[in-house]
């Protein structure tokens, strides 16, 4: 996607191939920054401290790092530690593990002095395979889009809600969630989103809406609480968001609050789709409530908020008491019952095992 004229990716390999740079996203929308990784070290402070975001992204940053690893030592202990190190830094995106894995059974079997270009190599792959994914859920996402415009007055738009983030920053190029409303854009059907704006981290307001503006797509920001509102007033055509997580039965994790859209979603017959690549899908999962582990961040990203002030200073602020405490568990689990469909590179599936393995035989 662009920024101001100029296309960018959310990570690529330096000039010397060595190294990787991404966008630091946690200075976004108000300052766009870009910095280099060249420690494994690194690679985890930006996958742990959200300078990278969302499940594919942090994939991707993931690969590069075991790359980055290779350099300095190829052994297979330090393969090993590297893998046990960055899957640390996020337990609840299931892509991080099947980078991870990925990574390791490729290099396994090669000798150790092959195994850094190999890596890197490889790392490169798996980036080009997110773009191609998401421009495939783009376009069957876009088939939905179309339908709904088919029956609206004719330059009405489709109205479409978000939760937090699953555009372009949140993956290589394109997005999840958004890739089907940039292929909209581009076919000439007329949309408008609803951003909502996702606390505590806020991820709507100063990413989606970030998107949003600089793709030129309609959209409006609202609160987390105003969703069911929305839904009440036949405001909202379809909800569409991304998933760090897919159990093979079709529970979708995703950013807190995502449950809540479902649920306002079913009582007000709003269809509710998840977009997701294939590597999202944890196979190992049946119950999404029970079995997947939900990152618990922390309280400051409840009491406290970045924003700009009227002189332009970007700066902290505390919102609640210094004495109150704060939980902060970063997501929550829609069950299959309340999902419309599945959005994935490969078509759209009925949240369910049997929709998956339709798509998905092995």
């Amino acid at each position: 996607m662009k920024v101001g004229d100029r296309h960018y990716r959310t990570i690529w390999p330096t000039s010397d191939g060595r190294a990787i740079e991404i966008i630091d996203q946690r200075w976004l929308p108000h300052e766009f920054r870009v910095v280099p990784l060249s420690t494994v070290d690194e690679v985890a402070t930006a996958i742990r401290d959200m300078w990278v975001r969302g499940a594919p992204l942090i994939g991707v940053t993931a690969a590069y790092g075991v790359a980055i690893a290779m350099l300095g030592d190829p052994s297979d202990a330090a393969l090993d530690s590297t893998w046990d190190y960055l899957h640390e830094t996020r337990p609840t995106a299931i892509n991080l593990r099947w980078a991870l894995d990925d990574m390791r059974n490729l290099l396994r079997p090669l000798p150790p002095a092959e195994r850094a270009d190999a890596a890197f190599a490889r790392a490169a792959e798996i980036a080009e395979e997110d773009v191609e994914l998401n421009r495939s859920i783009g376009r069957h996402g876009l088939t939905i889009i179309r339908q709904i415009a088919a029956s609206k007055p004719e330059g009405e738009p489709v109205r479409i809600l978000t939760h937090c983030n699953a555009g372009w920053l949140a993956t290589v190029d394109y997005g999840t969630a958004t890739a089907p409303i940039y292929l909209a854009l581009e076919e000439g059907i007329p949309v408008h989103v609803y951003v909502d704006e996702t606390r505590p981290r806020n991820q709507g307001a100063q990413l989606t809406a970030w998107e949003m503006v600089g793709q030129e797509v309609p959209h409006t920001l609202v609160v987390d609480n105003a969703g069911g509102h929305l839904m009440q007033h036949g405001l909202i055509d379809m909800v569409i968001v991304g998933t760090d997580r897919t159990t093979r039965n079709g529970d979708v994790c995703n950013k807190i609050g995502t449950y809540l859209k479902a649920l306002a979603a079913r009582d007000n017959g709003v269809p509710f789709y998840v977009a997701l690549p294939s590597p999202t899908i944890d196979w190992t999962v049946g119950d999404g409530v029970a079995e997947i582990p939900i990152e618990e961040r922390s309280s400051d990203e409840v009491s406290l908020v970045w924003g700009r002030t009227a002189d332009g200073k970007v700066m902290q602020v505390r919102i609640s008491p210094d004495a109150t405490e704060a939980a902060n568990p970063a997501f929550d689990v829609t069950p299959a019952r309340l999902v419309t469909g599945l959005i994935t590179e490969r078509g759209i599936a009925e949240a369910s095992e049997t929709g998956l393995r339709g798509l998905f035989p092995r």
